[in-house]
C-alpha cells in the first residue's frame, strides 16, 4: 500500500429543485451507513442533475478531503458553519489524505470497488448558489482546494469506515497541488502541458485540453508573415 485513507462518509442524493439554479441537482446528498454499489457511472441511488457537465464515466464520484474543510471557514468565517461534510456536494468524505498526498491517475481501493483519480473538481455557479456567495469559485481556483473525481476501475461496494488505499501511483510527481493551478491557467511550462498532454489515468477531457494549450503555444513560437521589403 502506498497511502492510506478512511473512508469518513458516503453521501447520495437525488436531483432535487435549488436555489438559485435552474435545473435540479443533487448537490446537497446525504450520507448513509450502509455499504452502496457502484458502477462505472457512480453510486447506486445518485445521480447528477445537469449531466452536460456533471457525472459520467470520468466524474462518476467526487470525494473530498476532511482537512479542507477548517480551511474554507478560515477564509470565509461570515459563513464558516456552512463548511462541513456534504458542503462540497461530495460522494466520499476522505480522512487522512489530501490534494497534496493524492496524486492524478492514483488507484485507489474502497471497500470491494477498484477506483482512479480521473481529475481535479472545477467549480462552478451550482457551487457558489449552495454557499452562497460567488466568491467561493475564485477560491476554489486559486487555493486548490478542489478534490477529486473517480472513474470505477472495478465495480463493487463502499461504505463509511472502509479505507480510502492508494494501491498503484503511475504518477507520483503529479500529486493535483501541482495540477491544480496549471489547470487553472496560473502556471504551466510547455514541458509540464506536454507531459501531461498524454498523462496516463487523466481524464480524456482535460487531455485534450492541455494538448490544445500546447498547440496554442507552439503556434505563437512560429514567426508571423515578414512585411515586404
Amino acid at each position: 500500500m502506498i497511502a492510506r485513507g478512511i473512508i469518513a462518509q458516503v453521501r447520495i442524493g437525488m436531483p432535487k429543485p435549488m436555489d438559485g439554479v435552474r435545473l435540479a441537482s443533487a448537490y446537497w446528498r446525504q450520507p448513509v451507513t450502509t455499504p452502496v454499489a457502484v458502477d462505472a457511472y457512480g453510486f447506486e441511488g445518485d445521480r447528477v442533475g445537469n449531466a452536460r457537465v456533471h457525472g459520467g464515466p470520468e466524474k462518476a464520484i467526487y470525494a473530498y478531503p476532511v482537512a479542507g474543510y477548517a480551511d474554507w471557514a478560515a477564509e470565509f468565517p461570515a459563513i464558516a458553519d456552512r463548511f462541513g461534510p456534504g458542503a462540497m456536494g461530495e460522494n466520499l468524505v476522505v480522512d487522512g489524505l489530501d490534494e497534496s498526498s493524492i496524486c492524478l491517475g492514483d488507484v485507489i481501493r474502497c471497500g470491494t470497488a477498484t477506483l482512479q483519480v480521473a481529475q481535479i473538481r472545477e467549480p462552478c455557479s451550482t457551487f457558489a448558489a449552495a454557499l452562497g456567495t460567488p466568491a467561493v469559485v475564485k477560491a476554489m481556483a486559486r487555493s486548490g482546494r478542489c478534490g477529486w473525481y473517480f472513474r470505477v476501475l472495478e465495480p463493487g461496494a463502499i461504505a463509511a469506515g472502509d479505507g480510502h488505499d492508494v494501491i498503484d501511483r503511475p504518477n507520483p510527481a503529479w500529486p493535483l497541488s501541482r495540477f491544480s493551478p496549471i489547470a487553472a491557467g496560473k502556471a504551466g511550462r510547455v514541458e509540464e502541458l506536454a507531459e501531461l498532454a498524454v498523462l496516463p489515468g487523466l481524464s480524456g477531457y482535460w487531455r485534450a485540453k492541455l494538448a490544445q494549450r500546447l498547440q496554442v503555444w507552439h503556434a505563437a513560437q512560429q514567426p508571423g508573415p515578414r512585411a515586404p521589403l
